[in-house]
């Protein structure tokens, strides 16, 4: 799965056990989905392939960083317009973390990118989740554009 040590645990640190529960409510929300980017199914793969399961912490700590979870009450647009997204559903951040994901591997392929190119991926996905969550139409996150990538 694209663990960095014998122990996976360790790699835990930077995204704490939510991105555990993310991983996990991908698996078994968005099967085919998950299967896909775990086996590297979909898309002419690069050379220097991201790490599955690190990318996936990573992401869960990009999605906290953009929704500015960590303040009292949201600070920016995107944030108060995912708040309104989780009183509504309270899978809203497990579902995001899968669009991100899928978009995420999307650019990675259309970018070309290799391992050092990571980062950018990674802020080409931020800069692409905020549009989408900006859009004026987008009532539900079935809404945002991205969500038609997943497949269950």
């Amino acid at each position: 799965m694209g663990w960095q040590g014998k122990d996976p645990s360790t790699d835990f640190r930077g995204g704490g056990f939510i991105s555990l529960e993310n991983l996990l409510y991908f698996a078994r929300n968005f099967q085919k989905t998950f299967q896909d980017l775990l086996r590297k199914q979909v898309g002419e793969r690069s050379v220097w392939e991201y790490p599955f399961a690190v990318a996936g912490i990573n992401i869960t700590f990009m999605l906290i960083q953009m929704l500015d979870l960590e303040a009292v009450k949201p600070r920016t647009i995107v944030g108060a317009t995912f708040l309104k997204f989780l009183s509504e559903n309270e899978s809203a951040f497990d579902i995001l973390y899968c669009i991100a994901f899928k978009l995420m591997d999307q650019q990675w392929l259309s970018m070309r990118a290799s391992y050092m190119e990571f980062n950018t991926v990674m802020k080409s996905t931020r800069r692409q989740l905020e549009r989408e969550l900006m859009l004026e139409d987008i009532t539900h996150l079935e809404d945002l554009p991205s969500y038609a990538l997943l497949s269950q």
